[in-house]
């Protein structure tokens, strides 16, 4: 039996990694509500105390990658990445840590924006002091309906294609790892089951191949759609993106590729659809 802290349990990837868990396992839960005491600080210090997690994933964190205001993102994406690993390593339990593709940036070596750098510098401090980071890339799957703009191309297409909006995309084939949830849920577990291997040190968590949004269109049999002008590009955009498979967790790699991924989301999709 497993004593399981587990942040953003509400969240697109918490709410599918909880999921996997055991019925005999006792999960504890630490949601985007709990920001909301001005005493958080001291209360989840407390709160570790009290339940004495012997696992924690840490998933939950500000996802908005256009957030600008810098007191909401360092203290959700950071100080409370800080307090969890200090506890982690006080009394040597497993902390796996939800970190980002956003790390490599534009250029391939420091992050863009925000965001990236918010993930980076707690992804370093968690790294530094025993506990694992895992560098998602392009997520998509069951359960992120509520993510708005920051949903996956692949749910908004879907949901255009049904709302029978115009369906656009960016100019000059923008390619992206997109990596199936379940592989996420995956990664997190084999991280946990192997974790005196591979402690102290970041890994991808991809498909380590790169596709176009054309591709998606495809797999979805859509064709009509069209294009941009390359002056819509926002300054930044990230034209490339791809999981490097020598960075995967040793003995570990992804079960979709994207057709794969795209048919077992359409068996969510079309239930999901049936009652909005």
């Amino acid at each position: 039996m497993k004593r399981i802290l587990l942040t953003g349990s509400n969240g697109f990837i918490g709410k599918n990694l909880k999921q996997s868990f055991s019925s005999k396992d006792v999960l504890y839960e630490l949601n985007e509500n709990f920001y909301k005491d001005i005493d958080w600080k001291f209360k989840l210090n407390e709160d570790l105390l009290i339940t004495q997690p012997n696992v924690i994933f840490h998933v939950g964190a500000c996802s908005d990658t256009l957030e600008q205001d810098v007191n909401y993102m360092m203290l959700r994406n950071f100080e409370s990445t800080k307090i969890l690993t200090d506890y982690s390593k006080q009394f040597n339990i497993p902390l796996i840590y939800s970190s980002s593709a956003a790390s490599y940036g534009t250029d391939g070596l420091n992050p863009s924006n925000l965001y990236g750098w918010s993930k980076y510098v707690a992804e370093q401090y968690v790294i530094s002091n025993g506990g694992i980071g895992l560098r998602y890339f392009n997520v998509y799957g069951p359960g992120e309906e509520h993510k708005g703009k920051m949903a996956s191309m692949i749910f908004q297409i879907i949901e255009k294609q049904k709302n029978s909006e115009e369906i656009k995309l960016f100019p000059k084939k923008p390619k992206r790892d997109f990596v199936y949830v379940k592989d996420i849920v995956n990664a997190n577990l084999y991280a946990y089951e192997n974790y005196d291997k591979l402690k102290s040190n970041y890994y991808d968590v991809g498909t380590g191949v790169e596709r176009s949004f054309e591709d998606i269109l495809n797999c979805l049999k859509i064709q009509d759609f069209s294009y941009y002008k390359e002056t819509d590009i926002p300054k930044g955009y990230q034209f490339h993106t791809k999981a490097d498979g020598n960075k995967f967790m040793f003995g570990w790699k992804p079960k979709y590729d994207l057709e794969d991924g795209i048919m077992d989301y359409l068996k969510y999709i079309i239930p999901y659809h049936s009652v909005i």
